[in-house]
């Protein structure tokens, strides 16, 4: 029997998921096969509707290596294993005569822990452990919470968090799951042999395709430790993500609370002058936090600078009492100490690798109103990292609907350590970019209106010329509207002002959780949803309910941004254009992204409305509007309006 052809497979997995072939996707997939026959790289932009986890599914199970796909969202895992992988692997089984297995993977911390579930959870006030069921008030939605887990517990087989629904709190989760470094591990549990974390990873061992989240694929790479399986090809889906959840799980912090927690916690198992010397250390640093004003620390304040040398001194002193030290009074003294030494431990981290002060780090202070002051440090730049740990010794696809901004692939090359395209080298990764378009007539199906009349946006202060242009325009839509602003201020204010203005229903983000908010924009056509960042890249609303998309200006990281703005200041030191290397291409990819909310479907008709009179007028606006989908272009405010109001007369004719 002949091996299947590549367009064989695709055909028979298509048809299993009752899609329709699209060119892009076929393209896509010889691609993808290409780049892992030849172990290189592939960078691949496939727009909305292309069918991309076919595109790189197939070729992936026709290779027969193991594969692990990385995705930023929950709701793409779940589609994968849930839907896309069953289906496919159904389709191929008879073609391929083999079935190839998939599996989940997540971090331990989205696990039940059965120790945690049995035994209790380490208190700082008390010796040992405590009932976390008895010290809940059964009738409190914490105590209700942990018992509807402690049923669920019985009947789960995989222990993972999203698979409970309802859902529940985080700290009611936070009762029943450890962190990895909490984790006592297999051997040493009780629990171990019954462990849903460990079975997770011995099925994710055994599978051909592995379905995890990027902020697993990062510790991975960063933390040495393998978490993932050995595996030859590896995919990032929704790739536009991976630098700042990579730069996320490189980060560290430090805040009075978690330095006490830690106090609290190792103070009964160590003698009491480590455990004193610790608590002293917590004291100074706390005093010093009180005074900390939010912005960049270029270089360390000396008081800072000595409240975390005695920190760091402090930690070490305890970590090495925690390792010789033991007190049978303490009841399951094991966890209790394994939870001490993670929190010491990673103060002591923290610590060091600010005093330490690298030149490739940024350290600042943040203030928030609810949590005070926090100390953070993160990389100056990740993509050394991703350079030297994802492209070395396997063949790495990287796929999103944005990822070609201002026209070529290289601002994203670069921020994944890769040289320009075509670049020769020894060391250098050899990559290849491609874009296979989208199934949508963009130029048909939507309008790009910048509304270049208006003030330029500034800092601060109300922009009621805005308010004015936005009001018309949602009624023009009738209703129909999803609308991203720039910051949760800019988002309230605007939905507090058309609520007296319209009448139209306006959901804002925050009032309700975000599934419900969808769910209710999604359902009637007049209804508005205003939100921030989550709304960008994380609304899918095909059809009548979404056609016109504003942005209230465009999305530039906040002047005092300390990271940003250290990396920006790094490009031009180097020689290179900070704003556009930084601020423009953050700007780029969200703007791509919130613009990809309009056409979802292809008989999607509408409106993407920007506030913002830079698009049209600045020099990089056309950097910005070559990265957006390719539709009609317009600062025509009468020919804006005029076509909402026939698409909305449209939709209603239609009986939506």
């Amino acid at each position: 029997m002949t091996k299947p052809s590549l367009p064989e497979l695709l055909h028979a997995a298509v048809t299993a998921v009752g899609g329709v072939e699209r060119p892009g996707q076929v393209t896509m997939a010889e691609a993808v096969a290409e780049a892992v026959d030849d172990n290189s790289h592939l960078l691949v932009q496939a727009g909305t509707g292309t069918g991309k986890s076919l595109g790189y599914l197939v070729p992936a199970l026709a290779h027969g290596e193991r594969v692990v796909v990385a995705t930023a969202t929950l709701a793409l895992q779940r589609q994968l294993v849930e839907r896309d992988l069953p289906r496919t692997v159904d389709a191929l089984h008879p073609l391929l005569r083999r079935r190839p297995e998939f599996a989940m993977l997540k971090g331990r911390s989205n696990y039940l822990c059965l120790h945690r579930l049995h035994e209790g959870v380490p208190q700082e006030e008390e010796d040992g452990l405590f009932d976390q069921f008895e010290a809940a008030t059964p009738t409190s939605k914490l105590g209700k919470d942990l018992l509807r887990m402690r049923d669920w517990a019985d009947e789960t087989e995989t222990g993972d968090r999203d698979d409970l629904t309802p859902g529940v709190s985080d700290r009611a989760w936070g009762q029943l799951s450890v962190s990895s470094r909490e984790c006592l591990g297999a051997t040493k549990c009780a629990y171990g042999a019954e462990c849903f974390a460990e079975a997770a990873r011995e099925r994710a061992k055994l599978a051909d395709v592995v379905v995890t989240n990027h902020a697993l694929l990062a510790i991975d790479a960063i933390e040495g430790a393998p978490v993932l399986p050995q595996h030859e090809v590896l995919i990032v889906d929704e790739a536009h993500e991976l630098v700042s959840r990579v730069t996320g799980v490189a980060t560290g912090e430090l805040t009075p609370g978690q330095v006490n927690r830690a106090v609290r916690r190792s103070a009964k198992l160590v003698n009491e002058k480590a455990a004193d010397s610790l608590q002293t250390a917590s004291e100074t640093f706390e005093r010093v936090m009180e005074l900390a004003l939010p912005g960049r620390l270029e270089e360390i304040p000396e008081d800072l600078g000595y409240a975390l040398m005695a920190l760091r001194d402090a930690a070490r002193t305890v970590i090495s009492a925690l390792g010789s030290t033991r007190d049978k009074s303490v009841q399951d003294e094991d966890a209790v100490r394994k939870q001490a030494l993670a929190a010491v431990e990673n103060i002591h981290g923290v610590a060091e690798r600010i005093t330490q002060g690298s030149e490739y780090d940024v350290v600042w202070y943040e203030r928030h109103d609810r949590f005070g002051a926090s100390l953070r440090v993160a990389p100056l730049s990740v993509s050394g990292l991703l350079r030297e740990k994802l492209f070395a010794d396997r063949s790495v696809v990287l796929t999103s609907a944005t990822l070609k901004l201002g026209g070529d692939f290289n601002g994203v090359g670069a921020s994944l350590g890769l040289a320009p395209e075509g670049t020769e080298g020894e060391d250098v990764p050899q990559w290849k970019g491609l874009d296979v378009g989208s199934p949508f007539d963009y130029p048909k199906q939507g309008i790009l209106y910048v509304a270049r009349h208006l003030a330029t946006p500034g800092r601060e202060g109300s922009r009621d010329d805005m308010m004015d242009e936005l009001a018309e325009l949602v009624e023009a839509a009738g209703g129909r509207t999803l609308g991203l602003f720039s910051s949760m201020r800019g988002a309230q204010a605007a939905a507090e002002e058309l609520r007296g203005r319209l009448d139209k229903p306006i959901l804002l983000q925050g009032e309700e959780t975000l599934g419900e908010l969808i769910k209710a924009f999604s359902a009637d056509p007049e209804t508005c949803l205003f939100g921030t960042l989550s709304l960008w890249q994380g609304v899918d609303v095909p059809g009548a309910g979404c056609q016109l998309v504003v942005m209230d200006r465009i999305p530039f990281p906040r002047p005092d941004d300390p990271l940003m703005s250290a990396r920006q200041k790094a490009v031009e030191q180097g020689g290179g254009n900070g704003f556009m290397a930084v601020a423009a291409t953050h700007a780029a990819l969200l703007m791509a992204q919130g613009a990809g909310r309009l056409v979802r479907a292809t008989g999607d008709r509408g409106v993407v409305a920007v506030l913002d009179p830079r698009l049209a007028n600045a020099r990089y606006g056309s950097y910005l509007r070559a990265s957006l989908p390719d539709f009609w272009y317009t600062t025509d405010r009468g020919q804006a309006r005029r076509s909402l109001a026939a698409i909305d007369a449209a939709a209603k004719a239609d009986g939506k």
